[in-house]
């Protein structure tokens, strides 16, 4: 029992795993404890190559949302006349800044109310559209 608890020990300073991962791992090589290092160092890779391959995609995939969002367009108009033209994705940016902080999302109600007060309209025009066209 001391020879396994000792290399379960010598696996858990190696690979700073819990006894119950180090456990298993001994367990799975047969009580060999280099055998048991190698395996958890494939596992390790794997996790490695898995969390890479997923930040790629997940990359790729903000990438693709950014291009689509700086396609789309939020237009501000007054009596038809168009007022502020931004990217989509920047009002976007602005909506989760006025949701961090308190003094953003003070001044975004207050500019809201005023738009409202003055008949500003808030439009959105995506790419297959005309700027203040309707969308097919």
């Amino acid at each position: 029992m001391t020879n396994d608890l000792e290399k379960i020990d010598l696996l858990r300073a190696r690979m700073g795993i819990s006894y119950k991962e180090a456990k298993e791992a001994l367990e799975e090589a047969g009580s060999d404890v280099v055998q048991a290092l190698i395996n958890l160092e494939e596992k390790s890779k794997k996790l490695g190559e898995k969390i890479q391959d997923y930040r790629s995609e997940l990359g790729d995939q903000l990438r693709a949302w950014w291009a689509k969002g700086r396609e789309v367009r939020l237009l501000l108009k007054k009596e038809g006349r168009t007022v502020l033209q931004i990217p989509a994705v920047v009002g976007a940016l602005g909506i989760a800044g006025a949701m961090l902080r308190s003094e953003l999302a003070l001044l975004a109600t207050l500019g809201a109310v005023t738009a409202m007060a003055r008949h500003y309209s808030l439009e959105v025009a995506w790419p297959d559209q005309e700027p203040g066209g309707e969308q097919e």
